[in-house]
């Protein structure tokens, strides 16, 4: 049975890294013991793993940071849980597909694996990287990614500001140009909303809502403890 944890953003304002996420991470990954990092989203992976590293200790799990290992198949066959780290979705994806481990993942998960992911990390769940917010700094192989989830995430998920004199595109406009050319739905998940998955069923926890696009219809807002439908 899936299990995830798909987290919009690392870091909710007033908070340190993951504070805001913690029961639900310990919730998902239990007594682990050991959780494998993937920190392939930023550049400086000893910087990144080092501060995921302090954070997990203080949740009582020990991490090992899978740039790190000289097998990287291996550490992902023999992983109790996996947490993907926030940062630019092209650069982990093309990491991932370079060093072909989409399938080696996504088997483990599918398998029961624990599978937590904030920001980039979400957004790789989904069956593509098509409504990520970055720049695409990197040109991964193919743009689909793992497909634990049948719709995609937006996350940082920002609400139109009619007051606001901006007159570029706003997230919700750039939602509904993906809905010209595609069919599945998106959820806009806002700042310190995350999605539990357990099996088929996917739930919205966290301190903030998230709005569901359909192509066609108008947008669906929702609520923590909404047991989603998509």
């Amino acid at each position: 049975m899936k299990r995830l944890l798909l987290i919009s953003t690392s870091t909710v304002f007033g908070t340190q890294y993951l504070e805001h996420a913690c029961d639900e991470i310990t919730s998902l990954f239990g007594k682990a013991g050991r959780v494998l990092f993937v920190p392939y989203a930023l550049k400086d992976r000893n910087e990144y793993a080092a501060k995921a590293r302090r954070t997990f200790a203080e949740m009582g799990y020990e991490l090992e940071s899978i740039h790190e290992s000289p097998d990287v198949t291996a550490s992902v066959k023999n992983a109790a849980a996996m947490f993907f780290g926030g940062g630019n979705t092209f650069r982990l994806l093309k990491t991932l597909y370079d060093i072909q481990l989409m399938d080696p993942i996504r088997q483990r998960v599918l398998e029961g694996m624990p599978y937590a992911g904030a920001s980039a990390g979400a957004n790789l769940a989904g069956p593509t990287i098509r409504t990520t917010n970055d720049m695409p700094i990197v040109e991964p192989r193919s743009l689909e990614a793992l497909n634990l989830v049948p719709f995609q995430i937006n996350p940082h998920y920002v609400d139109p500001d009619p007051s606001s004199t901006h007159m570029g595109e706003t997230r919700e406009t750039r939602i509904r140009e993906f809905h010209e050319e595609n069919t599945t739905p998106v959820v806009g998940l806002r700042e310190g909303a995350m999605l539990r998955v357990e099996g088929e069923r996917v739930q919205l926890c966290g301190r903030a809502g998230a709005r569901i696009f359909r192509r066609g219809q108008p947008p669906v807002e929702v609520g923590p403890g909404t047991d989603l439908e998509i």
